[in-house]
């Protein structure tokens, strides 16, 4: 696409640029804002945003790059400040709008190059920018490691010297002037020490690029001066005001260079981590006879429900159902939109809003309808959208779709900052990071210690198309997608925090690799938890269910859905119990966190005998909804949490869907009267082993 490039003159910008063209770009425009004349700061600003710093060499750049330069005035302050930005007239944030609508108008450009590395407030307000004008960020270098990172950039010529200093080590007479070559020993070395971001993403030091292999003419700076912003004594600043430069010819090069190699494409080859697809063998599908009479005038989709609220403001809410049969006289988004006007009057019934919901379970019919489906998803929720996770599922005829969600009421009178403040990840930069989130999803929601992620597939992130190489690979990408998730949205978490799991896969032979790779990569999260640690405590981790469903997103072959808590995984409580009941086994899981914040419960029906052919479904269903409430007896006297869902993934050859929603709504409500938890029912393709039932329980 064409791009226009942010350029600030320091290291980054000029690196996520060579990125660009490596990834396929063209870079037809810079864009650069500086200081206005008449605030007599002609150097250094005072900007949340920008770096100011060498602004006076950056016209340099458009003979440099033999480019067009657009420049803008920065007029604003930083007015709104907060984690999510609205347009504000007063706010430096839109003369960047400004200067991009221009440079769109002028040169049909598509994408915007931005050198942000871990800066969310940069990164936030770029894309509302760009979401307003309908281009694309382009943030390669987002959430890359700092050292290999900073190393990459030298490798690849880029010719930058340090031109302001603030940070405890860093010398004004030592450091400015001082090339990246010449200082990566010292960053690193203060990193060690004292913590200094090697990249500068703290604000220790910026950095001002005199050549780069884009670059046609380089920049020679002919004399400077340093001027002392603080001289203070433990941590001077300072920079370097250039006094005169110019430009030289360079030799003539073959128009190539070299960025380090993408690593966002898996290819997984390693057969022996892997157990053979061929070793699965799909259970024969069971034809049982239930003794139950089916309620065929029942459609199981219809029921609303809702769970309690519990005490710290969580409640489910399941059973919003969009009806659709293409002779009728409305269409599928009418259908669509009676459904959000459902839950819109189910919320409000409970106090409640569509900000306020945090996560979404999406089923849908069929795939082929998904665009339509989201065209009207996309307009029920702001700037800061939920987690979703959608698959499509054996929903019965006349169903376009069901949802069911998890909301939070922030309760600003208790002032309960750390367990109430809902915190928002939904990036939408293309990066070597993880798939940018481009629809109407966030990929992880943060309330108090628990993270709400979105469902992810293997999207390579830097060409968000579906990864080569089978399901082997997509199960290894789409997994480091979580983990890549989980570790941006809270420092030191992985895997292993972890509390509740999903798979979804769409062939009962990848039930097996599913199982084993997570198993491996929990290992691998052990093994550096202990070596951190030092000690011979056993991590509790979380519960996986994994289910064979029809159809994904993309045609991806696996998606993961997980929800952690930023806890310690040591700590917490795991209790297991199974029984035996008239021809099945029942067996049960719960974990607690170890802040006693919140806790997951796996209940799983199995049949002991294929042969049995004549069942009475009451019994097992009893027993099942007793051994529930057993398991949430069992949590600590700690704990509060309040059980919220009840998904019951069940198979849908083997079961009458309204017979045992009856079941199982009875049996709940007998054991746990109030605190009965919103039934989900998902019929599925296949469960692995001889599992008829899984059910997954979310207690908060």
């Amino acid at each position: 696409m064409r791009v226009v490039a942010l350029i600030s003159g320091g290291k980054d910008s000029c690196y996520n640029m060579m990125q660009c063209v490596a990834a396929g770009h063209q870079i037809v425009a810079l864009a650069n804002l500086r200081p206005a004349e008449n605030t007599g700061q002609t150097d250094e600003l005072d900007s949340y945003m920008y770096q100011t710093v060498g602004h006076h060499a950056i016209d340099l750049y458009a003979d440099a790059l033999d480019l067009p330069l657009y420049r803008g005035f920065i007029k604003g302050t930083s007015v709104n400040t907060g984690r999510v930005y609205t347009a504000c007239q007063e706010d430096e944030v839109e003369d960047l709008y400004q200067l991009m609508k221009l440079v769109k108008d002028r040169e049909g450009v598509e994408g915007v190059s931005v050198g942000a590395i871990l800066s969310d407030y940069q990164r936030v307000r770029v894309e509302d920018v760009c979401r307003r004008l309908n281009l694309q960020p382009l943030a390669y270098l987002w959430h890359w490691n700092q050292e290999i990172l900073l190393k990459e950039m030298i490798s690849s010529n880029i010719q930058a010297i340090i031109i302001k200093v603030a940070a405890f080590g860093l010398d004004p007479d030592k450091h400015l002037g001082k090339t990246l070559g010449e200082m990566e020993p010292v960053l690193l070395e203060l990193s060690e020490k004292y913590g200094v971001h090697v990249c500068g993403e703290g604000g220790e030091y910026e950095t001002f690029t005199l050549d780069c292999p884009l670059f046609k003419k380089k920049i020679v700076v002919d004399s400077a001066k340093v001027v002392m912003h603080s001289a203070d004594a433990f941590a001077p600043v300072a920079y370097l005001h250039f006094l005169k430069l110019h430009l030289e010819n360079k030799a003539k090069s073959l128009g190539n260079f070299v960025v380090s190699s993408c690593s966002c494409e898996l290819s997984c080859m390693d057969d022996d981590i892997f157990p053979s697809s061929e070793e699965y063998e799909p259970q024969k599908n069971i034809l049982v006879t239930w003794k139950s009479l089916k309620q065929k005038s029942l459609d199981f989709t219809k029921t609303l429900q809702n769970s309690g609220k519990s005490l710290s403001g969580y409640q489910w809410f399941s059973g919003i159902t969009a009806h659709f049969l293409p002779s009728k006289d409305k269409n599928a988004q009418d259908a669509a939109r009676e459904a959000f006007s459902t839950l819109r009057a189910n919320l409000t019934s409970e106090g409640l809003k569509l900000k306020d919901i945090i996560l979404v379970h999406l089923y849908v019919r069929s795939m082929k309808d998904f665009s339509v489906i989201n065209s009207v998803y996309v307009t029920e929720f702001d700037l800061c959208p939920p987690a979703r996770v959608c698959v499509e599922t054996l929903l019965p005829d006349g169903v376009l779709f069901c949802i069911d969600c998890l909301a939070h009421k922030y309760d600003m009178a208790t002032d309960d900052v750390v367990h109430g403040e809902k915190l928002v990840m939904h990036v939408q930069s293309i990066s070597h990071w993880a798939p940018a989130s481009i629809g109407p999803y966030s990929q992880s929601i943060k309330v108090g210690d628990v993270l709400y992620c979105a469902g992810q597939i293997a999207l390579v992130a830097c060409t968000m198309q579906l990864v080569r190489g089978g399901i082997r690979a997509e199960a290894s990408l789409s997994l480091r997608h979580v983990g890549r998730v989980l570790g941006a949205m809270s420092q030191g978490a992985a895997l292993h925090h972890v509390i509740s799991a999903c798979c979804y896969v769409t062939d009962s032979k990848s039930i097996p690799i599913a199982r084993s790779l997570w198993q491996r990569k929990l290992g691998e999260c052990r093994k550096v938890e202990d070596s951190e640690m030092y000690h011979d405590e056993t991590a509790v981790c979380g519960l996986l269910a994994v289910v064979v469903i029809s159809h994904l997103p993309r045609d991806a072959a696996i998606e993961w859905h997980v929800v952690a808590v930023v806890d310690d995984p040591l700590q917490r409580k795991h209790f297991a119990m199974k029984m035996l009941s008239e021809g099945f086994q029942i067996e049960c899981e719960s974990v607690e966190s170890s802040s006693a914040s919140c806790a997951s419960i796996s209940v799983r029906l199995s049949l002991i005998s294929s042969s049995t052919s004549h069942l009475d479904l009451d019994g097992p269903l009893n027993d099942l909804a007793a051994m529930f409430k057993q398991a949430v007896d069992k949590l600590s006297e700690d704990c509060s949490a309040s059980p919220l869902s009840f998904r019951a993934f069940f198979k849908e050859q083997v079961f009458d869907a309204e017979t045992l929603q009856k079941g199982l709504q009875e049996y709940l409500e007998k054991y746990l009267e109030e605190k009965t938890p919103a039934l989900i029912l998902v019929p599925v393709v296949d469960l692995p082993d001889k599992d008829v039932i899984h059910i997954t329980c979310w207690l908060s």
